[in-house]
């Protein structure tokens, strides 16, 4: 298989290099952070209705590019790279990626073109007050009511989930467990008896919020699929989103790499720059080869999930777990190899730290997904 990319898609890559040069520079993150939803709404614009990175897995039949999941990675890989605060992640490898895999031809036509455009933001909210992302961690409810169905409950750490103008909810049937009961919804980000509260984060680049459903009534309409038969869909698509926080993941990794190299070319002691010591050399040679290990799995990944391969469930797992902890070590070895000053406001180290630790968690820890290749594998026996 050949994981080099094209020239249409090193030309996305460096065209997104350049504008997040501009637009995601340390000053733009930092200020970005401090807003009120996490992000730039004059830069959220601009990636869609410009640059049209939303459209990109969306088929052109609905406003789309018609692109792949390896161009989903290649982006997200750079985005990583500047550690991008906006609700792109939670628009396109969560929301948008529920409607392709679970939404009718009438749901993908009503949502699909306004998130194409970067009119729509969308997040998909899952994890209740177990915080596990998978489809036993699914803990709201619903029960049909009339020509429609009432959503209770609460969602937890449902990305940009404040913000979102779409929301896709799974629910469950009440007395349910396992994979029997679980449908999703499409439910407006202002629908009445939707109640949403930003939770306090340690990686304020990536905004989480709380989803409190009272009393929530949706049409069928809303409705993804047949009734409580949406277990293999949801997999399908957390599957998908592993792949792209992967993708991000490297980039991030990356990063840490390249500012730790360039630190100890310039850092002197002892009348030396640090990186002619022999133990800041292996430190960096360790990370060179997390970095590139973790972008062959990611990579795979996205071929994998580009092609609808049935290896999606276990490569997807791995990816996430492999690029999980390369991106951890590598961010704690830049604090280290920085030395005190790695943790002060004015170096990213820091950020990218906390970007790394929230995101081992995210989606599932390492440990989890390690679990599920073992179970994919029949080792579990």
């Amino acid at each position: 298989m050949d994981f080099s990319f094209t020239e249409e898609q090193e030309e996305l890559r460096e065209t997104a290099r350049a504008f997040l040069a501009e637009h995601a520079s340390s000053e733009a993150v930092r200020a970005a952070m401090e807003a009120e939803h996490g992000h730039d709404p004059a830069t959220w614009k601009r990636i869609g209705a410009e640059l049209g990175w939303t459209a990109i897995t969306i088929p052109e039949a609905h406003g789309g590019l018609g692109l792949t999941e390896v161009e989903l990675v290649a982006l997200l890989e750079v985005m990583g790279e500047v550690l991008l605060p906006s609700p792109y992640f939670a628009t396109v490898a969560l929301g948008a990626n529920a409607l392709l895999v679970a939404g009718s031809d009438a749901q993908k036509d009503a949502w699909l073109p306004g998130i194409a455009e970067g009119q729509t933001r969308a997040t998909l909210a899952v994890p209740g007050a177990g915080g596990r992302w998978n489809v036993a961690g699914v803990e709201a409810t619903c029960r049909a009511d009339g020509d429609g169905h009432v959503l209770s409950g609460v969602a937890r750490h449902v990305v940009d989930g404040a913000c979102a103008d779409l929301v896709i909810v799974a629910a469950r049937a009440e007395g349910s467990s396992g994979d029997v009961g679980v449908s999703l919804f499409a439910v407006p980000g202002d629908a009445p008896g939707l109640e949403r509260r930003a939770l306090p984060t340690m990686d304020r680049t990536r905004r989480l919020a709380e989803l409190r459903m009272d009393g929530l009534r949706v049409p069928a309409s809303a409705r993804l699929g047949d009734e409580g038969a949406a277990a293999p869909a949801l997999r399908e698509i957390l599957d998908r989103a592993f792949v792209a926080l992967a993708a991000e993941q490297v980039g991030g990794a990356q990063r840490c790499l390249d500012m730790s190299v360039a630190y100890a070319k310039e850092r002197v002691q002892f009348g030396r720059p640090i990186g002619s010591f022999q133990a800041i050399k292996h430190k960096c040679a360790d990370m060179m080869v997390a970095v590139e290990s973790a972008r062959s799995v990611a990579y795979y990944a996205g071929c994998v999930a580009a092609e609808g391969s049935a290896e999606l469930p276990a490569v997807a797992s791995m990816a996430k777990a492999w690029c999980s902890e390369a991106y951890f070590r590598c961010a704690a070895e830049s604090i280290q190899i920085h030395g005190g000053v790695g943790i002060t406001w004015e170096y990213d180290c820091h950020l990218h730290f906390k970007r790394a630790r929230a995101g081992e968690a995210f989606l599932g820890t390492p440990a989890e997904h390690r679990e599920r290749v073992a179970v994919a594998m029949g080792l579990d026996a």
